[in-house]
């Protein structure tokens, strides 16, 4: 499995941005799929995760009602709509793919539980 992030960039606090995870080298429908993120001198930690077959997405909390993990299975793709973004968000964000048997729902936010892992987007919030 290939991961690809992009979308990153310079953002305004309270402004909005979109970014994209394009998967290939497994059917879409395999996958479930999270955001990372991890801020400089700061570990890696969960921001967002949903399965392609379906089901609840599950959230960090700083981050719930302000962001949307949404997928577009034409597109082999999946994003992370921010919106309403604080500096506090500005880190790497980084794409990750779970294959079967899937993390069961308490171990979506453990790193360990991805296979593959997309080589990352900065977005970097200014105030």
């Amino acid at each position: 499995v290939q991961l690809v992030e992009s979308g990153g960039g310079l953002v305004q606090v309270g402004g909005s941005l979109r970014l994209s995870c394009i998967s290939s080298g497994r059917a879409f429908r395999d996958l479930s799929m999270a955001w990372f993120r991890q801020a400089p001198e700061k570990e890696r930690e969960f921001v967002a995760q949903m399965r392609w077959s379906g089901g609840p997405a599950y959230y960090e909390d700083s981050v719930k009602g302000r962001f949307t993990i949404i997928r577009d299975s034409a597109k082999n793709t999946v994003y992370l709509q921010m919106n309403n973004v604080k500096p506090e968000d500005t880190a790497v964000y980084l794409c990750a793919a779970d294959t079967p048997p899937w993390a069961i729902v308490s171990s979506v936010r453990r790193i360990s539980s991805y296979d593959y892992w997309g080589q990352g987007t900065l977005v970097n919030v200014s105030s």
